[in-house]
């Protein structure tokens, strides 16, 4: 999956660009204004917005929430994933064959609770797991550099591997859960991470 179809490197007319912020109730109009800034260079992306509690952008393709399937079929047709720092999320399209374009949301900016997902994009990023990109110029260059080449942000995907998957998600709860003690300075497993273990398929994103 991942790129489902292929194309030529700068062949803009075919490019697509799913943008996940998730379901958090925190806004985060920053990524979305650095979006809003790209698009106005860019010509003939298609683009799916997930938005969420963050204001509409004002470009084509903004969706405020997609369900679980949905979110599947956007990752699968799309080009290019940037998102949020959730876990799920990055799970799931590294597991559609993409190499997500990671943007943490920042407590200081009012964007978060704590700084978990500061913390969690920042080790995935040195582990090369993700592609980081905390600044305007990181996204902007990031989305450009994978338009110029669709095989940059791209991993091998392998959607039918439950086990593999399972072990994924335990691995970043592991990961999460450290950070999270670190950061607070004390060793308690977070419930968030348990949610996302037992929830429903598609829940907690």
């Amino acid at each position: 999956m991942g790129l489902s179809r292929p194309r030529r490197p700068g062949d803009l007319a075919r490019a697509r660009v799913l943008v996940a912020v998730g379901t958090d109730t925190h806004p985060f109009d920053r990524l979305i204004r650095w979006l809003e800034d790209w698009h106005r260079g860019v010509e003939d992306v298609g683009l799916t917005i997930q938005h969420g509690h963050t204001r509409a952008p004002a470009v084509p393709g903004a969706v405020t929430f997609l369900g679980h399937g949905e979110l599947q079929t956007a990752m699968a047709e799309a080009d290019l994933v940037v998102c949020h720092a959730g876990p799920a999320t990055i799970l799931e399209a590294r597991r559609q064959g993409h190499l997500p374009i990671v943007t943490p949301r920042d407590p200081a900016r009012g964007e978060h609770v704590d700084d978990h997902q500061l913390l969690f994009a920042r080790r995935l990023g040195a582990a090369g797991m993700v592609a980081l990109a905390e600044t305007r110029e990181a996204v902007i260059g990031a989305l450009n550099a994978g338009l110029a080449d669709p095989f940059r942000f791209t991993v091998a995907a392998d959607p039918d591997a439950s086990k593999a998957r399972r072990a994924a998600v335990e691995q970043v709860g592991r990961i999460v859960e450290e950070l999270v003690a670190a950061s607070a300075g004390q060793r308690q497993r977070a419930r968030w991470w348990s949610w996302l273990l037992t929830a429903r398929h598609g829940e907690r994103r």
